[in-house]
């Protein structure tokens, strides 16, 4: 059986030409052996509705309810956690994950790969977009402990046994695209042309890309500690060389030059490389408080379309239980 899990968060517009699209894909590719998990993400627009009549009219799609906003990639684990398939896609709701890509993962799948992520090859988004996504990845991949696929996001094709090893670690800031790389197994890429959206606005706004974008740099790499340490480092050799300096003009020239100005631009220099050591230092230390008070990644309100089995199907840690 093919699991598809799907995030929604207010795509109430998207729903049913979603379904339109991709449930011939997937009779005509599975035979009707798959099952469809919509993760709903505190949506306030109707879109909870609708999906529960989804569930209501075929038992092929099933719904799990948050009881608030927890955000895309708490919605991604919802569904890895129940999902009950040999292979288990994620895509997104707005169809820019074209649901006719299937076929080519799938594919792939059956030659014995165990990853199979889409690579976006061209985006129709904002020029902005395009630019920031694109630093993002090569900046990611020079950084990283981890070798990361360049512009490759969360639509993918994961065996089951990817994701049993992705429900086994127990973290909550999850950046799935890199723990999908981190676990390992046999992996291959799949190009496509990212469509923009079918209806409505992004849900990822600037906040959001910025906070997953330090997920993936603090979660995989050591790096922006080390360039706290070298900047430390910077600010000392330059305060060491400028009082060597003031302390040779004096006994060679007697000509040190006099104001507030350098000392002016020196403090600040000093204290600006300290602020940011203290906030890289403050990112990785937030990130270790939230793990260690080990609250549960999200809150399932209801689940329809699930027997009263299937929440205990998969093994789920304490911070992936319902509530």
């Amino acid at each position: 059986m093919i699991s598809v899990i799907i995030p929604v968060f207010n795509e109430r517009d998207n729903l049913e030409a979603l379904v339109g699209r991709l449930q011939p894909v997937l009779e005509a590719e599975t035979g009707g052996a798959f099952e469809v998990i919509f993760v709903d993400d505190g949506s306030r627009d109707g879109s909870s509705e609708t999906l529960d009549r989804l569930s209501g009219r075929d038992q092929h799609y099933k719904t799990v309810h948050f009881s608030r906003n927890f955000g895309h990639q708490a919605a991604l684990q919802a569904g890895l956690d129940v999902a009950g398939g040999d292979a288990v896609v994620l895509m997104d709701a707005d169809l820019q994950d074209p649901p006719e890509l299937l076929g080519e993962l799938l594919a792939k799948w059956s030659k014995g790969y165990e990853v199979v992520y889409a690579i976006r090859r061209k985006r129709r988004e904002s020029l902005w977009k395009r630019i920031a996504y694109a630093a993002f990845y090569r900046t990611l991949k020079m950084i990283s402990d981890i070798d990361t696929p360049l512009d490759a996001g969360d639509f993918c094709l994961m065996d089951r046994r990817v994701v049993d090893a992705l429900v086994a670690l127990p973290e909550r800031n999850r950046f799935l695209r890199g723990l999908r790389s981190w676990v390992g197994f046999r992996q291959t890429g799949v190009e496509y042309e990212r469509h923009a959206r079918n209806a409505g606005e992004p849900k990822y706004t600037l906040r959001k890309l910025i906070s997953l974008a330090l997920s993936g740099y603090v979660g995989f790499s050591t790096f922006p500690l080390r360039v706290a340490a070298w900047l430390g480092m910077l600010a000392a050799v330059a305060g060491f060389a400028l009082g060597l300096w003031v302390i040779v003009s004096h006994f060679t020239e007697h000509n040190i030059p006099q104001g507030w100005a350098s000392t002016s631009s020196l403090i600040l220099f000093v204290g600006g490389v300290q602020l940011i050591i203290l906030g890289i230092m403050g990112e990785y230390l937030g990130r270790v408080y939230h793990e260690v008070r080990s609250r549960p990644l999200y809150v399932v309100r209801s689940r329809v379309g699930f027997s009263r089995s299937s929440p205990d199907e998969h093994s789920m840690t304490p911070t992936h239980a319902e509530r």
